[in-house]
C-alpha cells in the first residue's frame, strides 16, 4: 500500500513539471534583433483566455495562435507599434498591459490624481474646521463636579 502512495506521488511530480514545460515558447528567430523585439512583445500583449498573463507565458491553443501572429508579422517587416496596432484592433485595447492614452480612456488615467486632490481637500476642510473649533473653545477641559 505504501509503494503505491509512492507511485501515485512521483507520476503526479512527473505530471506538474511536464505541464511547466508546455507552457515554455521555443521560437527562435533567425536575427536577435527579432528575436529580442519578439521577445519583448510576447510579454507585453496579454492572453485573452488567461487574462492576466503574457502570451509569452500562457500555455493556451490562443496563446500559442497569438505568439505566431507576431512572428509572422515580425517576420513580414511590421513594427512594433504596427503589431500593437494589429492586436488592439482585432481584441481591443485588453490586449495590451499597457493600453493607450485616449479620450475614451482619459479618466482612467485622471481617475488618480483627482482622487488624491479631493482628498487633499477635504483633509484639509476637516483640519481646519477643527482647529477654528479649538480656538473658539474657553472652556475647561475638565469640570469640577464635586458637591
Amino acid at each position: 500500500m505504501k509503494r503505491a502512495a509512492v507511485h501515485t506521488l512521483v507520476l503526479q511530480s512527473l505530471m506538474l513539471f511536464a505541464s511547466l514545460g508546455w507552457a515554455l515558447d521555443t521560437t527562435v528567430l533567425p536575427d536577435p534583433a527579432l528575436q529580442a523585439r519578439y521577445v519583448a512583445l510576447t510579454h507585453e500583449l496579454r492572453c485573452m483566455q488567461c487574462q492576466n498573463e503574457a502570451i509569452a507565458d500562457s500555455p493556451v491553443d490562443l496563446a500559442a495562435d497569438l505568439r505566431n501572429q507576431v512572428r509572422e508579422q515580425l517576420l513580414a517587416g511590421k513594427s512594433d507599434d504596427e503589431i500593437r496596432s494589429w492586436m488592439a484592433a482585432r481584441y481591443g485595447d485588453f490586449i495590451l498591459f499597457r493600453p493607450r492614452y485616449s479620450w475614451r480612456n482619459a479618466w482612467l488615467w485622471g481617475a488618480p490624481a483627482v482622487l488624491l486632490l479631493v482628498g487633499a481637500w477635504f483633509s484639509w476642510r476637516i483640519v481646519r474646521t477643527r482647529t477654528l473649533l479649538l480656538a473658539d473653545d474657553h472652556e475647561p477641559l475638565e469640570e469640577d463636579l464635586r458637591p
